[in-house]
Parts: C-alpha cells; structure tokens; sequence
C-alpha cells in the first residue's frame, strides 16, 4: 500500500500529539518525582512533593487520555477515517 501525502500529513500530526503528550507524562512521572524533595517545601494542600506523588499526577494521567481520545476522534473526522466510516 502506497501512502498518499494526506496520509503521511495524518500520521505526522499523529505522531507530533503523541510525542508532546508524552512527554507531558514523563515531566509527571519522573521530574515530579525526582524534585519530590523540592517541591515538599511548598505548601498546597499539605506538601507538594507528596500531593503530585498521590494524586496530581492521576489528574493529569486522566487528562491526557481524555485530551488524547477527544483529539484523535476530531482528527479522524477531519481526515475522513472515523469508525463510522470504515471501508
């Protein structure tokens, strides 16, 4: 199968919200992680260090899937690949 240029335009934006969400992730997980100590001097809702460990970072997770799934489907629309139309 040969790709057209709207094909590679489709999978290039694909892989460019990939990459920015992923990196999102990973400034969650390890970056928070790594300056826990830091951030436990500022005070929100108790240390800060702690409340990213125990629950900022789910928010966040939560966010990006839904960002993601609301992103993907108007992309699939724009580019006519949506699930409604599947030939």
């Amino acid at each position: 199968m040969k790709l057209t240029e709207r094909h590679k335009q489709y999978w290039s934006i694909n892989l460019r919200i990939t990459a920015v969400l992923l990196a999102i992730w990973f400034v969650a997980t390890f970056v928070m992680g790594w300056y826990a100590r830091e951030l436990n001097e500022i005070s929100f809702i108790g240390p800060l260090g702690f409340y990213m460990s125990a629950q900022g970072s789910l928010v966040i997770y939560v966010a990006i899937i839904w960002y993601y799934a609301h992103y993907m489907n108007d992309l699939d629309k724009e580019y006519d690949v949506h699930e409604g139309n599947l030939d």
